[in-house]
């Protein structure tokens, strides 16, 4: 990440109300180029678990 969570969780509170409940999405860095047929995106909450999902072509 290029960011830190804590300088995300700061900036996105100066802008807005962090509710419990609420996801802040990250997105990608610049020069990672695009998913393919055959990548794997996976997502962690932790003490939740792993969503994986495969990208089909």
């Amino acid at each position: 990440m290029v960011f830190g969570v804590g300088e995300i969780i700061a900036y996105v509170s100066s802008v807005m109300t962090l509710l419990p409940g609420d996801v802040i999405l990250t997105g990608t860095p610049e020069g990672v180029g695009p998913i393919e047929a055959g990548d794997r995106v996976e997502v962690e909450v932790e003490g939740v678990g792993v969503l994986m999902n495969p990208v089909l072509g």
